[in-house]
């Protein structure tokens, strides 16, 4: 009893003679505190309203969203340097406030971050509707939950702990686990290399070896298209960028040729008729640039005409589409005309 006696009565001579400036300090620490929380940051809120910019409408919510309890911690932080106090008190006050301070500021930036990856989504959205945005989730994701790993060393780091041993085990750790799955990062790595060169985006018809389809997905691990039989073909990301990839969905436009024959008894006076009547039927499409029509060459059994135009669009059923309204425009030009389509015929002569 008498050791407990002594015990405190060092502690109260230790705190008694700056416990009144502690005090003082605390009081107006918190009052300014408070000031800035409710007053300031109210007029600050009004201002942030009249502007365009939504900005600082965010920076505001993330300071009024703290709560009031950080600024009572902070106060008696505070004041606790102005007086003397045994060690570990002041040691697990600054550890309390550090900890507080660096959630507070993680919260805060992954709020930032999620600001700024809404904005990125909404542009590119904007600008392409068929666009996969999940590489951009994945990597504001990457951020936000790396800043928890930054915020815990900084704390050990606080608390008088080697962190060195910790960040070299880590990396040790790091590189036995990249051995191990060194196929899955590779698929993720080519997943960032098709993110930033797109050579393809979801929508664009490619042909990857003897396959073709849409593309559909763009994973992370894996890229999904659609074959033109209706069956998902699943590539890894990791193959897509290391074969040749054949995409018209790059084509600003599709370049056609086509040739046809009729027979050898067609007038000449009808054959001069025929480029003319071809590139009417062309010209009446839309979206469609004529080339040219020619009179090619003499065939085996019929007299052959090249055509050439552009379709002003990369899809491939508009092309098609196109083709077919062509080709039954010229059969009904060529039945008013009694102009007939050769087909392979012999002609056998017999001498008696």
């Amino acid at each position: 009893m008498d050791a407990l006696t002594v015990q405190i009565g060092e502690v109260t001579h230790t705190v008694e003679p700056g416990i009144v400036t502690a005090v003082g300090v605390f009081i107006v620490s918190l009052v300014l505190l408070r000031f800035f929380r409710n007053i300031l940051l109210n007029r600050m809120e009004k201002i942030s309203k009249k502007t365009k910019n939504d900005f600082d409408d965010l920076i505001i919510r993330l300071l009024k969203d703290i709560r009031m309890s950080f600024y009572l911690l902070a106060s008696l932080f505070i004041s606790l340097q102005f007086v003397d106090v045994p060690m570990f008190l002041n040691d697990a006050m600054k550890i309390g406030v550090l900890i507080a301070a660096i959630y507070y500021a993680i919260r805060s930036l992954q709020i930032v971050i999620e600001y700024f990856r809404d904005k990125v989504i909404e542009k590119r959205l904007k600008t392409d509707e068929t666009e996969d945005v999940s590489f951009i989730k994945l990597i504001a994701n990457i951020a936000k939950y790396s800043l928890w790993l930054v915020g815990f060393l900084l704390i050990l780091a606080n608390m008088n702990v080697d962190i060195s041993a910790l960040i070299a085990g880590m990396g040790i750790g790091g590189i036995a686990i990249a051995l191990a799955a060194q196929n899955v990062l590779g698929d993720i790595f080519s997943a960032f290399s098709i993110y930033f060169d797109k050579p393809y985006k979801v929508g664009d018809f490619i042909i990857i070896g003897d396959d073709l389809g849409a593309v559909d997905k763009i994973g992370i691990k894996t890229t999904r298209i659609k074959t033109l039989r209706g069956e998902e073909l699943v590539v890894s990301n990791q193959e897509m960028t290391s074969t040749r990839i054949h995409n018209f969905g790059k084509m600003p436009h599709r370049r056609i040729d086509f040739a046809f024959g009729v027979t050898y008894q067609t007038p000449a006076e009808k054959m001069k008729k025929i480029p003319g009547i071809v590139k009417d039927i062309i010209e009446s499409q839309e979206m469609v640039r004529f080339d040219r029509a020619h009179f090619k060459k003499f065939g085996d059994f019929s007299l052959d005409f090249e055509v050439v135009y552009y379709v002003e669009t990369a899809d491939y059923n508009k092309y098609m589409d196109t083709q077919q309204a062509i080709n039954l425009a010229i059969m009904e030009a060529f039945e008013k005309e009694n102009i007939e389509f050769a087909y392979p015929t012999q002609t056998i002569f017999m001498e008696k």
